[in-house]
């Protein structure tokens, strides 16, 4: 049995919405989110920004539902991010640019939109499937005669009693549900999928591939737990787990220690706020230790500081640099440079001159990277090499590209 997906719903043209608002939603549960955009005309600047905002600190799919009038219009949605367009079908032109789309950018990518004032009949079905759609999202039905096409049913509907959701998602043609409620009431979808999960609905929610009996604990009953920022890979902060943390941690998607001061549980950001979102759990060899990498909302320590781990003891030098995250540094201050200008600063003479100037100066570099690497003494190349990446990213910058969505598209080319 494939998961049941539990998707929140934002009407974007209704409310302000930030990337802040929709990556919580993933924290909390949610397998990913359907913005609906039906503003005319659709801010299509607004839209992107919002869609490589969420990208830049998350991982969960957005479904993008706006008037869609050209493949064009397709096209920049799904260059935007990890993303599915959401598409009419009420005309004879919505199915031709259907086609279109699912021939382009493959069926996965596109959901056909059954609106609420749409009958669904056995037709309109079988020429949805036809015609490009890898899934359908129904507005408050259940579209059951797409079961017959093998087709995947999203079907939106606002309800919150997990008695009524279980009802809709044991249907075999449903892939999920999508409902505004799950955003507005700010639900706990973890607790959902493990009460959809005791009903024998399957979810995508953590289970532990090794019970808490197997592991190696201290003469308390406890095992150490070292928390790392998932991304960056800085060690956090170090705590205890008891079973019942670890279960509520498993359960709840959020980390739960055992305070040993205060002998109880102890979730983390009850109190402060700074909650952490599990990524993932690992145990050590001996199975006596666990390394939890998670998203850190704030500060990991009482102090206020990022990481418990701010007090030097002896150190000696070394170089820091790390060349995993070089680039996004870089990048970080050639951006924070364009929104914070510096008179005489270099990176704002190439922003203040424009996309014609930095395209010049990223061709001259490319063809002193040429020259340079006909020359036997390999000093030369590399400082070119660096002053071309230097301008290539002021240029991503300048254009809106960030280095995940370079490294993205370069991991599926392997």
């Amino acid at each position: 049995m494939s998961d049941k997906q539990i998707i929140g719903c934002i009407r974007i043209d209704k409310e302000p919405v930030s990337a802040e608002d929709i990556i919580h939603m993933e924290n909390t549960g949610a397998d990913g989110v359907l913005l609906i955009d039906n503003s005319m005309p659709v801010d299509e600047e607004r839209l992107i920004k919002l869609i490589k905002a969420v990208g830049e600190k998350s991982d969960m799919p957005l479904l993008i539902r706006r008037h869609y009038q050209r493949l064009e219009d397709v096209k920049k949605i799904l260059y935007a991010g990890d993303t599915r367009a959401v598409m009419s079908v009420v005309s004879a032109a919505d199915f031709h640019l259907m086609v279109e789309a699912g021939e382009r950018f493959g069926k996965d990518k596109i959901l056909a939109w059954i609106p609420e004032s749409q009958p669904v009949t056995d037709d309109l079905a079988s020429v949805v499937q036809k015609n490009g759609a890898g899934a359908c999202v129904v507005e408050n039905k259940d579209g059951g005669l797409f079961e017959t096409y093998h087709l995947p049913v999203f079907p939106i509907r606002n309800v919150t009693d997990v008695g009524e959701i279980a009802e809709i998602l044991k249907n075999d043609g449903v892939g999920g549900i999508i409902s505004e409620k799950f955003y507005t009431e700010d639900m706990d979808l973890m607790s959902l999928k493990y009460a959809l999960g005791d009903m024998d609905i399957a979810t995508n929610r953590f289970q532990s591939r090794i019970p808490f009996s197997e592991f190696k604990l201290n003469s308390d009953g406890l095992i150490p737990v070292v928390t790392q920022e998932y991304k960056t890979g800085k060690v956090l902060m170090v705590a205890y787990m008891n079973e019942e943390a670890f279960n509520e941690t498993i359960r709840s998607g959020r980390m739960t220690y055992w305070s040993r001061s205060r002998r109880e549980l102890w979730k983390k950001g009850d109190t402060s706020g700074h909650c952490q979102y599990v990524k993932s759990l690992d145990i050590d060899c001996d199975r006596d230790t666990i390394l939890a990498k998670v998203v850190q909302i704030g500060a990991a320590c009482h102090t206020g500081n990022e990481s418990c781990f701010f007090t030097n003891l002896v150190s000696k030098s070394y170089d820091t640099t790390n060349p995993m995250t070089i680039f996004d540094e870089v990048m970080e201050t050639i951006i924070h440079r364009k929104e914070n200008p510096k008179e005489g600063s270099y990176t704002n003479y190439l922003f203040d001159k424009g996309i014609d100037k930095i395209l010049k100066k990223v061709g001259e570099e490319a063809t002193e990277i040429v020259i340079a690497a006909k020359n036997p003494d390999s000093d030369e190349l590399k400082y070119e090499i660096c002053d071309f990446l230097y301008h290539m990213m002021v240029l991503m910058a300048e254009r809106g590209v960030t280095w995940k969505e370079i490294t993205k598209e370069l991991a599926g080319r392997h």
